[in-house]
């Protein structure tokens, strides 16, 4: 491990580690979350890193055109304080909430979301997967250009991520096996160019279960943000 990396972002003390296996309404995470960042700001709880799906259903960030929500009654639409534009939460999409305190590890943004893309890109890999970024261009992309083609490149993951008083919330989808159809309601992330588009493990030909994504995500979690202990949350339903 790169010491520079454990030194400014690797914790001794366990990161908390959850996973709800049933969907969970939007709002009631969310209120979870705006919850739990707020004691661990306080103190009073250890930082979380929570894995769930939703049930199909528009997120709007806060900078989520109007014009990007093609079919505004297709499925619930929620307006989010999270950073970015319009995206689609559903079954087969792994969801992480990732609940860490800045003030305890680095106080660089910047540096946060370039570790969430490196955790991602990690955890593709163990299914020979190759996620790369784009300047400009939120989340992580899969080049599916062939030889004398054009352009062709998908976005597997998003990220939309908030940060209060230094600790995080929301977080990155990873689309594992979404139903790909449900992206048709929106322009994603405000990504319209010709030639790109979105993609999971599933339609790349990686017959990944969530239980396998799961397990790729915390391994890859762990040499950037430290180690995961598994805890119980309350159910959602």
């Amino acid at each position: 491990m790169d010491a520079q990396v454990k030194n400014r972002n690797w914790l001794e003390t366990p990161v908390q580690f959850a996973v709800s296996d049933k969907p969970v309404e939007y709002n009631a995470a969310v209120a979870f979350m705006e919850s739990r960042a707020a004691a661990i700001h306080a103190g009073e709880a250890e930082e979380l890193v929570w894995f769930l799906e939703h049930p199909p259903l528009y997120t709007a960030g806060t900078s989520a055109k109007e014009a990007d929500l093609l079919m505004p009654d297709r499925f619930p639409v929620y307006k989010t304080r999270r950073g970015g534009e319009y995206t689609y939460h559903g079954p087969g999409q792994r969801v992480a909430y990732v609940m860490i305190n800045l003030a305890r590890r680095t106080k660089d943004v910047r540096r946060y979301v370039q570790d969430l893309e490196r955790w991602i890109i990690a955890a593709l890999g163990a299914f020979t997967v190759t996620g790369e970024i784009r300047d400009g261009r939120v989340g992580v992309w899969v080049d599916r250009t062939k030889p004398a083609s054009a352009l062709r490149e998908d976005k597997i993951a998003a990220i939309g991520v908030r940060i209060r008083r230094w600790v995080t919330f929301h977080g990155i989808a990873l689309n594992v096996e979404p139903d790909l159809s449900h992206f048709e309601g929106i322009t994603p992330c405000g990504i319209s160019e010709q030639g790109l588009g979105v993609t999971s493990l599933v339609d790349l030909g990686r017959p990944v279960t969530l239980e396998e994504a799961d397990a790729a995500l915390q391994s890859a979690f762990e040499p950037i943000f430290g180690p995961l202990t598994p805890i119980d949350l309350p159910d959602f339903r």
